[in-house]
C-alpha cells in the first residue's frame, strides 16, 4: 500500500522520442527550480521535472512514507510521459537522495546520475531542525528557507526574492504535514548499498557556499564511479544561481559518458576535485 495519495505532478518539455532527463527538486522548492535546465536540456532530451509529495501540485502523503516509495512514485511519473530507457537522473538536496534511490529501483533504466546540494552524514541532524522550524512557523517558512538555500551574496538580489515568492505563492496547494513526513523519511540513515552499489556514473555539483559542501567530499568517497565539481561562490541550489556553470558541467560529463549528441561546452569556473575510478 502506497503512502502517497495519487500520481505525482510533472512539468514536461522536449521531443517525445528523445531520451529522458528527470529532475527532482530540493526542499523547500518545487519543480520550477529547474526552469533554466528544462529550457536548455529540452533541446536534446525529454525533460521531466517532478513535484515531490506535498510540494507544487503533487498530492500529499501519510506518515510511514519511505524514500523507496518516493522513488517508485517518481518512476511512475516518468512512465506516464515516456517509455524510453536510459534516463539521466538529476537531483538537488532531497532530490539527490531520491534519484539515488531511483537508480536502485531501476538500475537498467538509468544511464547517469547528477546530484547537487548534497553530501553524506552518518546522522542527518538537519532533518529534526527543519521539522521544528516548520512546526514553529508553518508553511510560510518556505520563503526564508528558500533564501537559505542560496549563497549570501545571491540571496540579496531581486531575483532571489522573486524565486522565494514564486515558490510560496503555491503554498495553497502545498501540504505542511506531508513536508514534515518527507523530512521524516529523509532522516533515516542511508544504507551503505545506496552509494557503494550505485554503478552508474555520478556527477556531484557542489556550491562552495553551500552548508552541505564539506559533506559532499564524504559522499564522493562513498561512490564507485564519480566526478565532483565545485561551483565557486554558489549555494545549495547552484542550478539556479549559476545555470551556465551547472549546465556546462553536466554537458561535459554526459558527453564523456556517451552522450555524443551534446555540443562541447566552453570551459567553466567549476573546479574538478575528484574523479574515480
Amino acid at each position: 500500500m502506497s503512502h502517497i495519495d495519487g500520481p505525482l505532478y510533472t512539468e514536461v518539455a522536449g521531443p517525445a522520442g528523445a531520451p529522458p532527463m528527470v529532475f527532482v527538486h530540493p526542499n523547500p522548492m518545487d519543480s520550477a527550480c529547474w526552469m533554466f535546465q528544462m529550457a536548455h536540456f529540452s533541446t536534446w532530451y525529454r525533460c521531466i521535472a517532478i513535484d515531490l509529495p506535498g510540494y507544487g501540485r503533487s498530492p500529499g502523503a501519510s506518515p510511514g512514507l519511505t524514500m523507496e516509495e518516493i522513488a517508485d512514485a517518481c518512476w511512475e511519473a516518468v512512465d506516464a510521459v515516456t517509455s524510453r530507457q536510459g534516463a539521466v537522473l538529476v537531483g538537488c538536496s532531497v532530490g539527490s537522495n531520491v534519484v539515488e534511490h531511483m537508480y536502485h529501483r531501476r538500475p537498467a533504466s538509468t544511464d547517469a546520475v547528477v546530484v547537487s546540494g548534497t553530501g553524506w552524514n552518518e546522522v542527518k541532524d538537519f532533518a529534526p531542525r527543519r521539522i521544528a522550524a516548520y512546526r514553529e512557523h508553518g508553511i510560510d517558512y518556505r520563503y526564508d528557507y528558500t533564501l537559505q538555500d542560496l549563497s549570501p551574496e545571491f540571496r540579496e538580489t531581486p531575483l532571489a526574492h522573486w524565486l522565494a515568492t514564486l515558490f510560496t505563492e503555491r503554498n495553497a496547494s502545498a501540504d505542511l504535514e506531508t513536508i514534515i513526513t518527507m523530512f521524516e523519511a529523509l532522516a533515516v540513515p542511508d544504507p551503505d548499498w545506496l552509494h557503494a552499489e550505485l554503478a552508474a556514473p555520478v556527477l556531484i555539483l557542489s556550491g562552495s557556499q553551500d552548508s552541505a559542501h564539506a559533506s559532499a567530499f564524504a559522499l564522493r568517497d562513498r561512490l564507485p564511479d564519480v566526478e565532483m565539481v565545485v561551483v565557486q561562490d554558489a549555494g545549495h541550489a547552484c542550478q539556479i544561481e549559476q545555470p551556465w556553470v551547472f549546465d556546462a558541467e553536466m554537458m561535459r560529463f554526459l558527453a564523456a559518458h556517451g552522450h555524443s549528441h551534446l555540443p562541447v561546452p566552453a570551459a567553466t569556473s567549476g573546479e574538478v576535485v575528484g574523479v574515480t575510478p
